[in-house]
């Protein structure tokens, strides 16, 4: 078992495609090469605004600037910084390359900058574990002993294992039986992406993530031909001082627009990290929120039998018990019949103050423990566990029930321990699952170990809808024809059904607001529980969400500040721009965008724990990583004039330092302030410089095509979104969000422990940029997953060579080329074939339809010359002249 990492590597078999000859290709690279080389010679892709020398900074206005001389502004998502890019997001880049190109040839200035994103816990995170590793190990990890890491041995061969659990390495025991080691060590990862392992220890400084990955990157966007001004680039966090000027304005502008704000609310935590866990410091969970519920107090009246066995032993005499359902429908409350808990599941009773005890699981007490349920913040106290058979019989309280005598506690084999607080109230008179539950426990009371009669309590109506009556889920149910609680399909549905006809249909018909719509009844019923002391607040994240650090987070009730996303008016701003003055290039990312600013609400914009900028009012907290990332684009307009290199240690053209930029200067640049003596004499920067930086930023801004992958449209687009509306002139508001789904690779998921994976570098190596390229915009364009097919980089190599073995023939000497007769005919009709296709692709990059463009542009093109050619080979038929 000494070699047992040598086992995982002998295991990890490529499923991408194996050339078979290399020497075209490499012929074309070595014409990449050349040609990249001399493109960062010459520094091709760097573009400017036109200088206030060539043009007066008032002589006429930014709008009339830009339509004299027409400019492309486009960006996609900076990488983060935690390895090297892969294929996939080489996808999102070539977007915005191949859109930059064209505007090139179309005689713009183009303007396509790159940064690195550093902020947030990732990074932090696996540092801190390496720091733990070489504690443990050493600094060579000499330490490690793989035998200690056996979690199973199997009877299965090792391939079968891998195939059934990628996430484990195997090492191989005789012929067949596998020993499975978990591969769990930061330090594991760390080598199984190419760093030596004398280096890993490096990187137990954050820092050194900074320093080493950004260079990578640069190398491999160079390699794929791509056109960035790198003279802009920079890394986020405090790295940058010049960068971490620009989000401590960008913050404190926000904060007295008052869209930050602070205060109590729900948050995804981790207790582990003591600090809100937002989307990029999740490893699970990306777009989870909160999903906040009413938690029921069922009070219990009489135990089972078996249950008071327990209890009596255990919790004090005059102990008040409650059973805690949590639920989405308070206003069904009335309806009540029984109360259902997993029969199998194992319950906590937790201690919430001198007298009150709740029966739920761990999870839900974990929750609750940071949402001022508890008695003390963050303390959980167990005082004893119970099976959830054991509780069957039990009678609790049901707040509002129309069965005032109380009801009894039923089994129930799909309640699951992950949601809600593992005890369920029913309420069968509009609950499809629960009245196809408590028919079928009436119909085998035996076989389940209950009273018939606890299950046959009378069905009250207590909702009016047009559809369905009183009754809603029995006439669903019997309608849909579900015979059982195993019917999921069927039962889905008549929930589905039955929620929106309730919702918005349906009319209360008992209860302090009998006669009152449903929707508008729910938040009253719900007030008065909570006020009774009946109910009280609960959230949980919606599902899974687990941080970088691998804690299963919960929700946490805290203190925080927060971006106010979601406020009325700031939101139907955002709505109406999506509508009247966004191009979002198809109707599915249009829906998407409008879908999320619809439902996003406050997000927590700072935390204790990670890389970034300290909060200029509040050092204690350092800015969330997708809080100092929304109108980043700006700062790529004046980069280059601050500093020469990533971090800021060098100065840029206007030799200005980083205590120099205030928030007045960060004004004055972007448009949202004039110039006057004040922001002269305090930052000592001359008249000049300011203004050409105001020039390079009215210039090139807005934003004309931002690209992001779909995974971002809950956060980071619409974010960008939301915060370009609050800080900049209209003017200046972003024209187009352009959204690419994810990347599979010959029709499979993109996956390293299958080796169907490929890094943007090896990608690169393996056909060169052009072929790459090409195949890059044949993988799609929808919001849907694209598909990267090695095939067609593979055969692109040899018509790229082909083509350009053509051209070379083509630019010979005349009179090596062929002689004879102008055939007119077949010329206007080639010439004709060119300018269709010429029209074709142009109108489909504007669309950024690339998949299409490549097929009108080089496809279909190459096969009109080819036509051509055998054509004008051919004898002619025509009859000849008789002029």
């Amino acid at each position: 078992m000494a070699d047992a990492a040598k086992a995982m590597e002998s295991l990890s078999v490529s499923k991408t495609k194996e050339l078979k000859g290399t020497e075209k290709r490499d012929s074309l690279i070595a014409i990449e090469k050349k040609y990249q080389k001399k493109w960062a010679e010459d520094g091709v892709f760097h573009t400017d605004a036109p200088t206030t020398d060539e043009v007066p900074l008032h002589s006429i206005s930014p709008s009339e600037l830009r339509e004299k001389y027409p400019k492309f502004f486009g960006s996609s998502a900076y990488p983060y910084m935690n390895g090297t890019m892969h294929a996939g997001h080489a996808l999102t880049v070539s977007k915005v390359e191949f859109s930059a190109g064209v505007a090139r040839m179309s005689g713009k200035r183009a303007l396509f900058p790159m940064g690195f994103h550093c902020t947030g816990m990732p990074i932090k995170a696996c540092a801190d574990k390496l720091v733990k590793e070489i504690e443990m190990f050493g600094k060579d990890f000499a330490g490690y002993d793989p035998d200690a890491e056996i979690v199973e041995e199997s009877p299965k061969p090792a391939a079968k294992q891998a195939k059934e659990d990628p996430t484990k390495f195997k090492a191989t025991k005789g012929k067949a039986n596998a020993k499975t080691i978990k591969a769990k060590y930061q330090f594991q990862i760390m080598k199984s992406i190419g760093i030596p392992v004398e280096e890993i220890h490096k990187f137990a400084e954050s820092s050194h993530w900074l320093q080493y990955f950004p260079p990578l990157t640069i190398r491999d966007l160079t390699d794929f031909g791509c056109r960035i001004d790198w003279r802009r680039t920079f890394v986020t966090t405090d790295a940058n001082p010049y960068y971490d000027a620009f989000v401590r304005w960008q913050m404190n502008r926000l904060k007295e627009l008052k869209k930050i704000k602070f205060g109590k609310r729900y948050t995804i935590y981790s207790i582990k990290d003591r600090q809100p866990c937002m989307d990029h410091d999740r490893s699970e969970g990306e777009a989870v929120n909160p999903q906040e519920y009413t938690a029921l107090k069922l009070k219990v009246l009489e135990w089972s039998e078996k249950a008071a066995e327990q209890v009596k032993s255990q919790l004090p005499a005059n102990a008040n018990v409650f059973l805690v359902p949590a639920t989405l429908r308070p206003e069904t409350m009335y309806g009540q019949t029984c109360c259902f808990v997993g029969p199998k599941l194992t319950y906590g009773i937790f201690k919430v103050n001198e007298t009150d005890y709740f029966l739920i699981t761990e999870r839900a007490a974990r929750n609750m423990a940071y949402q001022g349920v508890f008695a003390q913040e963050g303390v959980i106290e167990k005082v004893m566990e119970i099976v959830g058979s054991d509780v069957v019989g039990t009678l609790v309280d049901a707040p509002l029930s129309l069965h005032k005598n109380g009801v009894r506690v039923l089994p129930m084999d799909t309640v699951l321990p992950t949601k809600g607080t593992g005890v369920v109230t029913s309420v069968p008179s509009d609950s499809p699952d629960d009245f196809a539950t408590v028919t079928d426990l009436a119909k085998k009371a035996d076989y389940y170990g209950i009273q018939k009669e606890w299950a046959e309590l009378e069905i009250f109506p207590i909702i009016d809808t047009p559809s369905y009556g009183d009754l809603c889920a029995p006439f669903l149910v019997k309608q849909l024809k579900i015979a059982s609680p195993k019917d999921t399909k069927q039962l889905e549905e008549a929930k589905e059904l039955a929620y929106k006809e309730g919702f918005y249909q349906g009319i209360l018909k008992v209860g302090n607001y009998k006669g009152e719509k449903v929707e508008i009844a729910k938040p009253k019923v719900r007030a008065d529980m909570i006020a009774a002391g009946q109910a009280f607040a609960y959230s949980e994240p919606e599902r899974k969400v687990v941080s970088r650090s691998g804690d299963d987070c919960i929700v946490s009730l805290m203190d925080q500040w927060y971006l106010d996303y979601g406020e009325e008016s700031w939101k139907q701003t955002a709505l109406d721009w999506v509508d009247n003055g966004l191009d979002t290039f198809s109707i599915d990312t249009k829906n998407a965008l409008e879908g999320v600013l619809n439902w996003l609400n406050q997000w927590a914009c700072a935390r204790s724990f990670g890389l970034g900028t300290k909060l200029p009012w509040d050092p204690q907290f350092i800015v969330e990583s997708l809080s100092d990332s929304t109108i980043y684009m700006s700062y790529y307009t004046v980069a280059h004039f601050l500093h020469s290199d990533l971090f800021g240690t060098k100065r840029g053209l206007f030799d200005i330092a980083a205590d120099q930029m205030t928030d007045d200067v960060w004004d004055y640049i972007f448009c949202r302030r004039d110039l006057d003596d004040s922001i002269l004499s305090e930052s000592k920067i001359s008249r000049a410089n300011l203004e050409s930086m105001r020039r390079e930023f009215e210039y090139f801004y807005p934003v004309d095509m931002r690209v992001s992958g779909k995974d971002l449209l809950p956060n980071h687009l619409t974010f960008f979104l939301y915060v370009h509306l609050a800080m900049f002139p209209k003017e200046y508001w972003p024209r187009g969000i352009r959204v690419n789904g994810h990347l599979t690779l010959n029709g499979e998921k993109m996956s390293k422990s299958t080796g169907n994976f490929l890094t943007l570098q090896e990608l690169v190596a393996k056909f060169g940029s052009d072929a790459s390229r090409i195949a890059m915009a044949d993988a799609g364009d929808g919001i849907g997953d694209c598909n990267l097919e090695e095939d067609v980089a593979d055969n692109n190599v040899v018509r790229l060579y082909n083509l350009r073995e053509w051209c070379e023939e083509m630019s010979r000497p005349e009179a090596a080329l062929r002689d004879g007769a102008v055939n007119d005919f077949q010329d206007a009709l080639f010439i004709n074939d060119m300018n269709a296709m010429a029209r074709e692709s142009i109108e489909q990059y504007k669309q950024t339809n690339f998949k299409l463009a490549l097929k009108s542009g080089l496809y279909e093109l190459i096969a009109a010359r080819d036509f051509y050619r055998e054509a004008c080979a051919a004898p002619c038929r025509c009859r000849p002249s008789l002029g």
